[in-house]
């Protein structure tokens, strides 16, 4: 490893060379099956040989021209979202910790013209929403914000899944102008709220007149069965921040909004030298056509419930496992101790899985995988579970 680089990460030795579909080979040789995709990113799984076509085809054409100029894939872009979102208008940027930036400006932009000193957003225990100073102090995790105080203002934090602690906040905070959820929490664990949670922010935002900000950037795009996890709940937000699986590894994020959080910002207000360029607008464009044309979100929410429904058969009674649970294909399998060892041997057993919040098993593989790669998942990981001391 090169003594060069911060040590920000702390990276298994591993080293993958290639990839295909769900699978990934190392320097050596050796084949793995991919259940973390890039942490919800290759969504599509690796190379996929159409986003390789148009990828090349475009950096032969044309990489960057800044936003000085239209940009006809970016408008392409955020036409599609726009039509797949129910919403209105569309900020390109990089990442998802950009998109929550945005989100957060729109909403002190809005705060400010009503007269409020500082508009303030209820976010969520257990959440996560980025690194960049802004998106870690919304984000309910001290590991995350530890060392970078004092932190920005403005968020007021509340248990995830409690609408009468929102309520409260609400009641008691005049400054509150947004709510700032996950429908899912990924990094918190994936943690589900209960049905009618996502329904009872929108109608305490409507009574509050507060923005419902939606943090959709691991959960969405096809992930949980959807195209985005709040549309089981037919709703619609008044910003929504999407990421990772948008580019299928190549950066990009958007943040999309409607109603008067889409007339928040003028020429000047927001910006970014990189966002929306030619190349990461099309790759985007044409992930977003195969995912339409393939219902990759019918795809993986037949593949998604048979996981779990086995995952329940092999697991559900074994005193290890505190809980199964998930949506779509983001599954989350919590033990009563640390998960690292299951982690380590299904790597031994050539299945790449993540933990998160120490004990939970998350499994966010391509969207593309086969039954047959799908059963090889549950079965490793069951047979890494049951091997516990």
């Amino acid at each position: 490893m090169s003594e060069h680089l911060m040590s920000t990460y702390a990276p298994a030795t591993l080293a993958f060379e290639r990839g295909e579909g769900a699978w990934l080979w190392d320097e050596s040789g050796r084949r793995y099956l991919d259940a973390v995709a890039g942490i919800a990113v290759c969504s599509l799984g690796h190379a996929h040989p159409a986003l390789a076509d148009v990828i090349a085809d475009q950096a032969r054409r044309l990489i960057h021209t800044a936003n000085l100029v239209r940009i006809p894939w970016q408008e392409g872009l955020a036409d599609r979202l726009a039509d797949i979102s129910g919403m209105e208008r569309v900020f390109v940027a990089n990442s998802g910790a950009e998109t929550i930036e945005c989100a957060i400006k729109i909403n002190r932009v809005l705060g400010h013209a009503r007269g409020i000193d500082l508009p303030s957003v209820i976010v969520m225990d257990g959440s996560f929403h980025g690194r960049t100073l802004a998106a870690l102090s919304a984000s309910g995790s001290r590991k995350v914000q530890a060392g970078f105080e004092p932190l920005v203002s403005g968020f007021i934090r509340v248990p995830f899944d409690d609408l009468d602690a929102v309520r409260a906040a609400m009641r008691n905070n005049p400054q509150v102008t947004a709510v700032l959820v996950e429908p899912i929490q990924g990094e918190g664990g994936v943690r589900l709220p209960a049905p009618g949670y996502l329904a009872g922010l929108r109608q305490l935002c409507d009574e509050h007149d507060c923005l419902l900000m939606l943090d959709e950037i691991q959960t969405g795009l096809c992930r949980t069965g959807r195209w985005y996890a709040h549309q089981h709940d037919d709703l619609v937000p008044d910003v929504l921040t999407t990421a990772k699986a948008l580019g299928n590894g190549l950066p990009i994020g958007a943040c999309v909004a409607r109603g008067r959080a889409a007339m928040a910002f003028k020429p000047g207000s927001h910006g970014s030298t990189f966002g929306g360029n030619p190349l990461a607008c099309r790759t985007a464009c044409t992930v977003l056509d195969i995912m339409r044309d393939e219902d990759i979100a019918a795809r993986a929410a037949r593949t998604g419930a048979a996981m779990l429904e086995n995952f329940t058969a092999r697991l559900g009674d074994d005193p290890r496992v505190r809980g199964i649970r998930g949506r779509g294909l983001m599954i989350g399998i919590e033990l009563d101790r640390p998960a690292a060892p299951v982690r380590e041997r299904a790597l031994e057993n050539g299945l790449l899985i993540n933990v998160t919040r120490d004990s939970v098993i998350r499994l966010v593989p391509p969207l593309i995988i086969d039954n047959a790669q799908a059963d090889e998942i549950v079965d490793t990981v069951c047979r890494s579970i049951e091997v516990l001391d």
